[in-house]
């Protein structure tokens, strides 16, 4: 379908349809809900760490997937493994928090109280981890071995591959390990978060003397966890050995003299959290940068060893880091499989992995350089990563170059270590134009990078701010103010992703550029929000956390559900990364009930129970899962043949309503309304591939059609 010409979405109902009032009481949805369900919250919501970890299978299970190229697959498993990281170093480490500070056992809207969370988690990560590694020895490796890519393993090594491997020993691997030997000279070593260690069991004196037994070897942090060899010396296209494998076939080296009883692989996960008054601290920068390095060395939440260490060994590092047994893991295979994400760059089989994606451009753009007289001509949309993030970077060059522009503000949440967007902003500031920037300093693992940002900025004489206290600035806005003729015009660029160029690759957002004075105006009043102070200005066309975001996303949601009471088209379609906020899943079961069709993509957490009679069963969740992170927040409401469609760089989660400064803006160009509906839903609603629907229980079954339908293929096909 070409641009602009995209029919009214029309879904074929796949659910039935609740015209009717529900028990006789529509209106008063808890009541409605307790006659269906009962009183119990844990029958109306589902438990956030569950969905979580969820959302982690799914992930988990396209390691499997055959469909998939087969390097793809090992990614996805290394994926896994990060994602699970982030989970025990943010959400575990939370909930064990709070129980040592004994919490009252209240509960969440799921009816749940902490520890039942914290049972209910450890019982699920122990299934997810046991089937990783099943995956990694019974399915992956062996499919690796027949494609010639493999993991050399010690009792197979030829007599040319070990004396390769020693001599990698001597020259990179020994000359950088410190062995650490236990003793009251000694004391076990402080063990950086998720750094690969060995505990080596030992036998005799040392040269001194001493009787030791036992010593910890830290795995260097700056050398690869998995080596390539040469072809000619691994007998195979790819053959790959562990660093861990060279280091328990001469560990002996480091203790001459000794008998090594064994040597086992361990690893900790601590708290990262960072704990920051802000309300207490005078330089946000300054309190945050002294915070840093102690995120090494939070609390351990995670303990995880070889499935050959000793029991001895195993109850010796539970107590070093203070850990009950439900704690350990237990693992057959590298205890940090994340560190397998190299390989499939280092292999060269395009065959096995997903064809690249090479972005385009929109039409406005091909045939003209100069963004701001292609703003001016109408407004651009772009859909990452199917066209090309360049045209953002192109925007703050050119204005950071042009003699013309006189000022540029933006946010910035994450951008990574190396951002040409930046540099751009920084030569702006050194070339004397008014460049004020919102960093956001507690952008969660991306704070060191955004305070080195902040100091270049401000070196360069750029206006730098971090936003509001107790507020996370998670808006992405930029606005050009540009000199033409007698007056000054406006240009912004608003989307629902981060300005990064390298996760403008791999996530899925949508970007708008814009010179029409009813959108700048209001990114310019919350641009003014966020570096001055007063009250809130109103908005013409934003909604805005935390302010007025959550009241009109309930009202729009109310008057689908009015319009389909009516004898009305009631249909609500959202597109997000998370649905946890109590509110709005109630209004959502009520629409649902007045007779609304509710068609949700929500990619990770969703708290809302979907196809309960007489309750939400005209709702639907799905999550698609592909090559691209869905990134995108789309929300669209039929609004009586209106079709309302909004973008925003929020979720429908508590913090994004309460505790983040984030903007929802309308698409008002009816020709790029058409194709968000298109590429950001309507495919979406086709895809019967990469698609796994959620049932009412929280669990999910991937579907999968005979004729296989891909959103992504699609997009990468009309755009890329």
């Amino acid at each position: 379908m070409e641009e602009g010409s995209a029919a009214p979405l029309e879904i074929a109902p796949s659910l039935p349809l609740v015209t009717r009032d529900v028990h006789g009481a529509p209106s008063d949805f808890l009541a409605s809900a307790s006659t269906t369900l009962g009183a119990n919250a844990r029958q109306l919501f589902l438990n956030r760490e569950a969905s979580q970890l969820e959302f982690h299978r799914r992930v988990l299970a396209q390691a499997e997937n055959h469909d998939i190229p087969l390097l793809e697959r090992l990614r996805f498993l290394c994926i896994f493994s990060s994602n699970l990281d982030e989970f025990f170093e943010i959400r575990v480490a939370g909930l064990k928090e709070k129980i040592k500070l004994q919490a009252p056992a209240t509960t969440g809207p799921d009816g749940l109280d902490v520890r039942q969370i914290y049972a209910l988690v450890s019982a699920r990560t122990h299934k997810l981890v046991a089937e990783q590694y099943r995956l990694f020895n019974e399915v992956l490796v062996p499919d690796l071995d027949r494609e010639g890519i493999r993991f050399l393993r010690r009792p197979h090594w030829t007599q040319e591959q070990g004396e390769w491997i020693r001599s990698y020993f001597f020259r990179e691997l020994m000359p950088v390990l410190t062995p650490i030997g236990l003793d009251p000279a000694h004391p076990f070593p402080r063990v950086l978060n998720k750094s690969l260690n060995f505990a080596v069991e030992l036998e005799g004196k040392d040269a001194f003397g001493r009787e030791a037994n036992a010593a910890i070897v830290q795995a260097p942090r700056a050398l690869p966890r998995v080596i390539l060899l040469p072809k000619e010396i691994s007998g195979c296209e790819h053959g790959f050995v562990f660093l861990s494998s060279i280091l328990h076939a001469h560990v002996c080296e480091l203790f001459p003299g000794m008998r090594v009883r064994g040597c086992y692989q361990f690893r900790v996960t601590r708290n990262s959290e960072l704990f920051v008054d802000e309300e207490e601290i005078k330089n946000l920068r300054d309190a945050l940068q002294g915070e840093l390095p102690q995120r090494h060395f939070g609390d351990a939440v995670r303990l995880e060893v070889a499935d050959n260490c000793s029991e001895e060994m195993t109850r010796f590092l539970q107590n070093q880091f203070g850990l009950e047994d439900a704690e350990v893991f237990s693992v057959n295979g590298p205890v940090n499989l994340v560190r397998l994400l190299p390989v499939p760059d280092s292999v060269d089989r395009d065959d096995l992995k997903y064809p690249p994606c090479r972005p385009g451009l929109p039409k406005a753009l091909q045939d003209q350089p100069d963004m701001f007289r292609a703003i001016r001509d109408g407004d651009i949309l772009l859909h990452h990563p199917y066209q090309s993030f360049s045209p953002v970077v192109d925007f703050i060059r050119q204005a950071a170059e042009d003699p013309e522009v006189m000022a540029i503000k933006q946010t910035v949440y994450r951008a990574g270590n190396d951002s040409a967007l930046l540099e751009a902003l920084i030569g702006a500031a050194r070339r004397g134009k008014e460049v004020s920037v919102v960093v956001e300093l507690l952008a969660r693992f991306d704070e060191q990078a955004n305070i080195n940002w902040a100091a270049q900025l401000e070196e360069a004489g750029a206006h730098v701010v971090y936003g509001v206290v107790g507020y996370k600035a998670h808006a992405k806005m930029a606005l050009v103010v540009r000199r033409e003729g007698k007056k000054l015009r406006r240009y912004v660029h608003i989307g629902t992703g981060n300005y990064h160029s390298q996760t403008a690759r791999s996530f899925t957002d949508f970007g708008l550029f814009t010179c029409k004075e009813a959108l700048v105006d209001d990114v310019a009043n919350v641009f003014s929000q966020l570096t001055g102070l007063g009250h809130p200005g109103t908005l013409a066309h934003f909604w805005q956390s935390p302010f007025t975001m959550h009241a009109a996303l309930l009202e729009a949601i109310r008057r689908e559900g009015k319009h389909a009471k009516a004898g009305r088209k009631g249909l609500i379609i959202a597109k997000m990364n998370a649905l946890l906020e109590p509110k709005l899943i109630q209004a959502l079961y009520q629409a649902s009930c007045d007779g609304a069709r509710i068609e949700l993509i929500v990619r990770g957490a969703c708290a809302l129970r979907p196809g309960i009679a007489g309750l939400s069963e005209n709702i639907r969740v799905r999550s698609v899962l592909g090559q691209f992170l869905e990134h995108a927040r789309i929300f669209y409401f039929y609004n009586d043949k209106a079709e309302d469609v909004r973008l925003s760089s929020a979720d429908w989660m508590d913090r994004d309503f309460f505790r983040r400064i984030e903007v929802c803006f309308p698409v008002l160009d009816k020709a790029l309304k058409d194709r968000v509906i298109e590429e950001g839903l309507k495919v979406y609603l086709k895809d019967n591939r990469d698609t796994w629907e959620m049932d009412a229980d929280g669990n999910y079954r991937h579907k999968r059609g005979r004729h296989p339908v891909s959103a992504q293929d699609i997009l990468k096909q009309k755009l890329a």
